[in-house]
C-alpha cells in the first residue's frame, strides 16, 4: 500500500523533475488544465481524486473526469488547475503543492489539456460543487497497477488505439484515462511513457 508521506512526495517530485515533458504546440487548440490530485483515504492510503460530471452540463455530461477546465486569460496551467480544484471539489491548495506537470494531451473536442500533479496530502475534505460534480471519489493509486490496466481497443473511425482504465467498476477513457495512465508510469514508476498518441472514444469527440 502506498501511503501519503514525505517519501512518496519526494519520489513523485523526483520522477516529474527528470521527465522531459512534451508540450502540444498547435495554436488552434484551446488551453485547459486538469489536477491529478493526491490525497489520503481514511486508512492513510495514497489516492487520487476523480469526479463524475453532472448530467445537466452542456459538454461531456455524466463523464468521468479529473477536476479541471479552461485556462483563463492571465493564468498558467498550475493556477488554472488549482482554481478548478477549489471550484469543483472545494479543495484549496497553495501553489507550493504543485509537484510538476505531465505531457499535454490534445483532445478531439479542440482542447490542449495540461495535467498538473497536486499534493493535497492527508486530512482533506472533498465538497463537490453540485452544479458541476455529481460525485467525487478517492481512488487508491496502488490499484493502477492491477492486471488489465490499461486496455486498448480499435475504433472504426480512427487509426489510433483508444486507451481506457478500469476503475470503480467502470471503463474510464482517454483523455482522463491517458492522464491517469501517464501519472502511474511517469510520476510513480519513473518510466518514460507517452500517451498523446492514444485516441478517445467516439462519444468524446464533441
Amino acid at each position: 500500500m502506498l501511503r501519503v508521506d514525505d517519501s512518496l512526495r519526494s519520489q513523485i517530485m523526483a520522477n516529474l523533475s527528470t521527465h522531459e515533458r512534451s508540450a502540444e504546440l498547435d495554436p488552434s487548440l484551446r488551453p485547459a488544465a486538469v489536477a491529478m490530485t493526491i490525497v489520503a483515504n481514511d486508512d492513510g492510503e495514497a489516492c487520487f481524486v476523480i469526479t463524475r460530471r453532472v448530467s445537466s452540463l452542456r459538454n461531456h455530461s455524466g463523464q468521468w473526469a479529473l477536476p479541471g477546465g479552461r485556462i483563463d486569460e492571465g493564468e498558467d496551467p498550475a493556477s488554472a488547475a488549482l482554481r478548478e480544484l477549489d471550484e469543483e471539489v472545494g479543495l484549496s491548495c497553495a501553489a507550493d503543492r504543485v509537484l510538476g506537470l505531465l505531457d499535454d494531451y490534445p483532445t478531439r473536442s479542440g482542447f490542449r489539456i495540461t495535467p498538473v500533479v497536486v499534493w493535497a496530502g492527508p486530512d482533506v475534505v472533498l465538497t463537490p460543487n453540485p452544479n458541476e460534480v455529481a460525485v467525487a471519489h478517492r481512488v487508491p493509486i496502488a490499484g493502477l497497477d492491477a492486471p488489465g490496466i490499461p486496455k486498448l481497443f480499435d475504433l472504426e473511425e480512427s487509426d489510433r488505439p483508444v486507451l481506457s482504465v478500469r476503475l470503480l467498476g467502470q471503463d474510464i477513457f482517454a483523455p482522463t484515462a491517458a492522464v491517469i495512465f501517464q501519472f502511474r508510469e511517469v510520476a510513480i514508476h519513473g518510466r518514460d511513457t507517452r500517451v498523446a498518441h492514444y485516441d478517445q472514444p467516439f462519444f468524446a469527440w464533441r
